[in-house]
């Protein structure tokens, strides 16, 4: 126990390496015991940012911090934890056993060693700059280390069979995600204990955005605002990961009930005239026939105006009932999360 006491004090003194910003804690290079002194064969050691449920945190194989451990590293058969080196701070950890059950869970360890001499302060781990769930843009295609692609296929343990990654380093966003997002499918079916639900090779999958366009929850801690709500969204803009039932393709054809009603008023005005010729009797009387009657023809004149109304239906209106884009300028690019 002394000599491994001094060789971590060493270590942490930066006598081995004294230019190196890396540290250690005690439980490198150390063995490891259940609750009965029996050496825990095989139990895992995971390493997680301070302050946080299970956002991964890297250690290190040199004192450069250049050659990351897995994370967990595994003990060997004896319980013994190999040699690892931290980034300067504090660090939490999680020992396990073999089958995965708590063993030990440590936060804020101060990591002892470096920010000592002109070299100024420790470097800063690159994998910690962004938090497990954060999302990234990233123009290309492909994977990236640390992330998965939001595209709808699963992550889980090293034996799950998850289709997008499948290893001990998505613990943390499988986590993330089963606590965060309760209606992302999990096969087989969610127990309740997301830490478990990994640890029995389950997988859950990622968010689906192929093909989708990004918006800020309707409400986000405050009242809703109404921007997305039905029957414009078609559903719960208030929900996590919801997408919209309604209009969802880059097209849309017009039905009858998405037509405007038209009434349409027709009135019409005009007028008439024409000319005629009446015979009467002298002095106006009508004629009538008989000895002694003459006969006057005079012109006469008939004029007046008329007025109507009605409708109109169009019973054809050319169209040919072609979809309307809906699609508002976009450039694509591959969208990531933070494992």
């Amino acid at each position: 126990m002394l000599k491994r006491f001094f060789l971590t004090l060493a270590l942490a003194l930066g006598i081995a390496s004294p230019a190196m910003s890396a540290g250690t804690i005690s439980f490198s290079l150390s063995q490891q015991f259940d609750s009965l002194g029996k050496p825990l064969s095989e139990c895992k050691l995971y390493f997680y940012q301070a302050g946080t449920v299970a956002t991964p945190q890297n250690a290190y194989q040199d004192t450069n911090l250049t050659i990351p451990q897995p994370n967990p590293m595994t003990c060997d058969s004896a319980g013994r934890l190999g040699q690892f080196f931290l980034a300067d701070g504090q660090i939490k950890v999680r020992l396990t056993n073999a089958a995965g059950v708590d063993q030990v869970v440590a936060d804020n360890i101060l990591v002892i060693g470096p920010s000592s001499g002109g070299g100024g302060g420790g470097s800063v781990d690159p994998t910690t700059v962004l938090s497990t769930g954060d999302m990234k843009v990233v123009y290309g295609t492909g994977t990236l280390a640390g992330f998965v692609r939001a595209n709808g296929r699963t992550i889980g343990s090293a034996t799950s069979g998850a289709t997008e990654r499948a290893n001990a380093d998505t613990q943390a966003l499988f986590v993330y995600l089963c606590a965060n997002d309760p209606n992302l499918v999990m096969t087989p079916a969610r127990s309740g204990n997301c830490a478990n639900d990994f640890a029995a090779n389950k997988v859950i999958a990622t968010p689906d955005l192929r093909g989708r366009v990004i918006a800020g929850l309707d409400d986000m801690g405050n009242t809703a605002a109404g921007r997305l709500s039905s029957p414009g969204f078609g559903a719960a803009a208030t929900t996590l990961g919801q997408v919209n039932s309604g209009n969802n393709g880059q097209t849309v054809t017009l039905t009858p009930s998405l037509i405007p009603t038209i009434t349409s008023v027709v009135s019409v005005t005009g007028s008439i005239s024409g000319t005629t010729s009446s015979v009467f009797q002298a002095g106006g009387a009508p004629l009538a026939s008989g000895p002694g009657t003459g006969v006057v023809n005079a012109p006469a004149s008939v004029s007046g105006t008329f007025a109507g109304g009605g409708s109109a239906t169009s019973n054809n209106t050319g169209g040919s009932s072609t979809t309307i884009p809906n699609v508002q300028p976009t450039m694509v690019m591959s969208i990531f999360i933070k494992l």
